[in-house]
């Protein structure tokens, strides 16, 4: 199942580029889950539970 749905994610950023705050890098065409995987000293900013929006700064 997972390869069926690794085909419908669009990424723009190639592996150890660059991102700036609120920047669009992937688009999930189908699917509900998403799995981001953070350096360790990365810092959280949001709450469980809290709402968030892609692209807004």
């Amino acid at each position: 199942m997972t390869g069926i749905l690794a085909r419908r994610i669009v990424c723009w950023k190639q592996v150890g580029g660059a991102l700036t705050q609120g920047e669009r890098f992937r688009l999930i065409k189908f699917g509900s889950r998403v799995d981001l995987y953070l350096p360790l000293d990365a810092k959280i900013l949001v709450q469980p539970g809290q709402q968030v929006y892609g692209g807004r700064r």
